[in-house]
This record gives C-alpha cells, structure tokens and sequence, in this order.
C-alpha cells in the first residue's frame, strides 16, 4: 500500500491524525508528516483517514 497526499491541497487540519496516528503525524509547526508506506494491517484506518480527510487530498494506491 502507498499514502500519496497532494500536499497543494492539504490544509493542515489534522482530522487524518486522529482516524490514523500510526501513519499520520503533525510536526513542531503544525505541518502534516506521514509515512507514504505504511504496512497492510494498517490499511482501514488509513482509509478512514482519506474518508475524513476535509479537502480528499489523501490518496491509496494498491
């Protein structure tokens, strides 16, 4: 699984963080940071994550 997130779209607004801590984090700055290989096992919370995603700017490719 890739976690491709369109960075020109992401507004920071976090609600990924919440559904997905393990993939998705916020730096010092408030930036998102996450990792864009996560393990399988990981596969429905980084779907939630895309569903609540305000801007649908988080993709999964296979």
């Amino acid at each position: 699984m890739k976690v491709v997130v369109d960075m020109n779209k992401c507004q920071d607004h976090g609600q990924c963080v919440f559904a997905s801590p393990d993939v998705f984090s916020m730096d010092d700055e408030g930036r998102l940071l996450y990792v864009s290989d996560p393990d399988e096992s990981l596969r429905d919370e980084v779907e939630e994550a895309a569903d609540v995603c305000p801007l649908q700017a988080i993709r999964i490719e296979a």
